[in-house]
């Protein structure tokens, strides 16, 4: 025992381990729009906890016992994408990926990138060009079958012919969004969901919100090439990065 605070370790374990779901949860819905609503449920708990347990109140605490015991199952109903984001990211192989990267030789590493980052790469760059708008989405750990329903699918190697004969500004395809998993295009002409977010810049265009809106929800690498300004920017983990290169991209692909 810690005697001067007369906290023990458990205590202090247990104090981390709450810290560390907080922490996880407060990044999830960083830049899900969620943000604000999150600090107020933190809030309400603090509240709870000083009424309930520190002031011992016993009319309030016991209605705030009984809403909290209620307010449980709606915060799973409310937060349901949320809280699936959570448990992937919590139960997901990319630690283990990291650890198994150390002990991968590098002729593996160039086979990868041969086989998908690099013909994405010059793709990108093809279209970035030619100011060929463009939408990909890379899948990560969470699984993005669903989106592949409203495009069309089928099973074909990453091309960089074929990645730029999809967008295409006379294909059927061209304004959907192509989705590679497992170093193969799985679909194309997809519908990705739309970030809500009102603090969004006001400049950034459907392509761009399209990408936030999918890596907001999953754990997708979103690449995006601007029609209008032959750029190419990348979305991941409901952030954005605007206007790279060859080389951030392929570094950004490759990255773990």
């Amino acid at each position: 025992m810690l005697w001067w605070l007369q906290i023990s370790i458990k205590d202090i374990i247990d104090i981390l381990l709450l810290a560390v779901c907080l922490y996880y949860t407060y990044v999830t819905l960083r830049y899900s729009g969620s943000r604000s609503l999150f600090m107020g449920i933190v809030t309400f708990i603090i509240l709870w906890l000083l009424i309930s347990q520190v002031l011992q109140m016993r009319l309030m605490g016991a209605l705030l016992d009984k809403f909290v015991n209620i307010g449980f199952l709606l915060l799973v109903i409310i937060f349901q994408d949320e809280v699936r984001k959570i448990l992937v990211t919590i139960g997901s192989a990319q630690r283990w990926r990291k650890i198994r990267g150390l002990f991968r030789d590098r002729g593996e590493q160039a086979r990868v990138e041969a086989a998908y980052v690099a013909p994405v790469v010059l793709a990108c760059m093809n279209m970035a060009r030619k100011k060929t708008g463009a939408l990909i989405a890379v899948q990560g750990n969470m699984d993005l079958t669903p989106y592949q329903h409203a495009g069309e699918r089928f099973l074909a190697s990453v091309n960089a012919r074929l990645i730029e004969a999809i967008f295409f500004k006379n294909s059927p395809l061209h304004d959907g969004a192509m989705i590679i998993a497992g170093e193969k295009i799985c679909a194309a002409g997809c519908i990705l969901p739309v970030a809500s977010n009102p603090d969004l810049n006001k400049d950034l265009g459907l392509r761009h919100r399209s990408a936030l809106g999918l890596s907001q929800k999953t754990d997708a690498k979103v690449i995006i090439v601007s029609e209008e300004r032959g750029t190419i920017s990348l979305a991941y983990r409901g952030e954005i990065i605007v206007d790279i290169t060859a080389d951030e991209l392929r570094e950004l692909l490759s990255a773990e």
